[in-house]
């Protein structure tokens, strides 16, 4: 009795109040559409519950474990092969991003970012004092380009883009000298341009021609964007309520319940809705700083700073695509979107966060 007082004392229950309106508010918009609503909305009910499950499972671990020890090496190597065996077990020319088990599927690169985020937190934390030599940016790069380099021949250009802002975000927070930093600029520049020539696929290619240009084929390589548009305009201020969304409810909006959770979304509640979301959202990435503030160590505050770049690409990525701004990606909204491998691993980044909170406090 007393062991689970303790943990009801020691949760930052402030952070699940910012969360709970944003699940409640996925599963309102899964099940006020009726196509798919029966297969979509159960299923995420029960990821909810085995993610708050793995919340409090991880809130209580001690994490200080991971600092010097070999143990997040050997879970980055797991994370690493089982991403190169999904390109192995591709048949037939096709690779998926999924290991299937029945009716459920698990994409490794959505915990693949947590894990990247605790070995790069350790790698920084430990030469923090020396991270300006060059060499630790190329060690580090490779913790990141190992990763990339498998998600995006899956393909899946968007979970590779995140590996990229979470390994660049903590360099950034690493002072490193502005020097090594017009370096590393002009070798992306460089690796733009070869992977526009010789990697990216036609199907992502044109969806960059689609962001550049929406109108140009609409009813073809840009319809999805552009009904994405369509749907984030027509909102107004209200939005045209619950279940009301013409273009979701018509099916003109594909994948409403994953990648474009935020056109429907705005459709819907309107800009109204659309400013609380996204106070929400940054609510909790104010309340996951604290602990960059207050960590026990460089190893906490490293943790803090690569989840919250982890959140806020999935965020800006996502909303950005589906108004326009990027192309589209196929990235979920953070505790919006349908699927069960990015709210796990979203659950289990917050609980390692709530067990580093736990331990720095005291």
């Amino acid at each position: 009795m007393n062991y689970f007082l303790r943990i009801i004392r020691e949760t930052d229950w402030f952070l699940f109040f910012f969360i709970a309106p944003l699940l409640v508010l996925g599963l309102l918009i899964i099940k006020s559409f009726g196509f798919g609503a029966d297969y979509f909305f159960p299923r995420q009910l029960v990821w909810i519950f085995i993610s708050i499950f793995v919340f409090f499972v991880f809130s209580r671990i001690d994490w200080r474990i991971f600092k010097n020890s070999l143990l997040i090496s050997v879970i980055y190597l797991f994370g690493v092969l089982s991403l190169a065996l999904l390109l192995l077990s591709g048949g037939g020319g096709k690779i998926e991003s999924w290991f299937r088990f029945y009716s459920f599927s698990i994409q490794p690169s959505e915990p693949m970012k947590i894990i990247l985020i605790l070995i790069l937190a350790q790698y920084f934390s430990k030469r923090h004092i020396e991270i300006s030599h060059f060499k630790h940016i190329i060690v580090s790069g490779i913790y990141a380009l190992l990763p990339i380099s498998l998600v995006f021949f899956q393909p899946d250009l968007g979970s590779a883009i995140i590996f990229v802002l979470i390994w660049f975000g903590l360099i950034l927070s690493s002072e490193i000298s502005k020097k090594h930093l017009l370096l590393l600029f002009l070798v992306f520049i460089l690796v733009a341009g070869l992977g526009w020539s010789f990697l990216l696929a036609p199907y992502q290619k044109a969806r960059i021609f689609s962001f550049l240009d929406p109108y140009f084929d609409p009813m073809g390589r840009s319809y999805q964007a552009y009904q994405s548009m369509l749907a984030v305009g027509s909102g107004g201020l209200w939005g045209k309520g619950i279940g009301q969304g013409v273009q979701t409810r018509l099916e003109f909006l594909p994948e409403y319940q994953t990648d474009f959770m935020f056109a429907a979304l705005s459709e819907e509640l309107g800009l109204v809705g659309v400013f609380f979301v996204l106070l929400l959202f940054i609510l909790i990435i104010w309340e996951i700083l604290s602990l960059a503030r207050t960590g026990e160590s460089n190893f906490e505050r490293f943790f803090a700073l690569g989840f919250c770049f982890f959140l806020m690409g999935h965020i800006f990525i996502h909303i950005g695509s589906n108004i326009g701004l990027f192309p589209i990606t196929g990235l979920p909204l953070p505790f919006l979107s349908y699927g069960g491998s990015h709210l796990v691993s979203v659950f289990a980044g917050l609980g390692i966060w709530q067990g580093m909170r736990r331990y720095s406090l005291h």
